[in-house]
């Protein structure tokens, strides 16, 4: 099997891929081949010998190119080492229930896929900017019963955390290699 990593995202507004970025520059600095792809580029994965999946949570599911790539590659996905990550909460990790909402809905979503057994897997805060919604999001975002009506503008992406969790991957990834 080739020695390869692949980091595959799914993103909306580019958070999700600038975390994916992230965790693939610290798997390198471990001496790892890695690339970089959006999930809906991947045709296969006969080139990697692990894959590493990154998604944002949305209304409580995992962005739609996340379920369609986890569908897609079932087969494959289960015969590597797996690491997930989402990106969910926008309060800080301070706000218990909003992450232990955020934990259940991600199991609940990778439970959909009953062939996937993650080596790792990671919830991490979001990013939100009111100011680039499309339109269809901004409508949504303007609903009284929306999570996100009122919501300002924040990130609480915790990039130590980002970096501590994907230099821990890097023995779990393949098996051997001293993180």
């Amino acid at each position: 099997m080739p020695d390869s990593i692949l980091v595959a995202y799914a993103t909306r507004y580019g958070s999700t891929q600038q975390v994916a970025e992230a965790v693939a520059a610290a798997l390198r600095e471990r001496g790892l081949a890695v690339d970089v792809q959006p999930m809906r580029k991947v045709e296969n994965l006969a080139r990697y010998s692990a894959v590493v999946l990154g998604a944002p949570l949305y209304i409580g599911r995992l962005q739609k190119d996340a379920q369609r790539f986890l569908a897609q590659h079932a087969g494959a996905l289960a015969e590597r080492p797996v690491a997930v990550f989402a990106l969910g909460p926008l309060s800080g990790p301070t706000a218990d229930e909003d992450w232990r909402a955020a934990r259940e809905m991600l199991d609940g979503e990778l439970a959909r896929y009953p062939s996937l057994a993650p080596v790792a897997r990671e919830l991490f805060g979001g990013k939100y900017d009111p100011a680039r919604l499309r339109l269809a999001d901004r409508l949504l975002a303007a609903l009284p019963a929306s999570p996100l009506h009122g919501q300002p503008a924040s990130d609480v992406r915790d990039w130590a955390a980002i970096q501590s969790w994907a230099g821990e991957l890097a023995s779990r990834l393949r098996p051997g290699l001293a993180a």
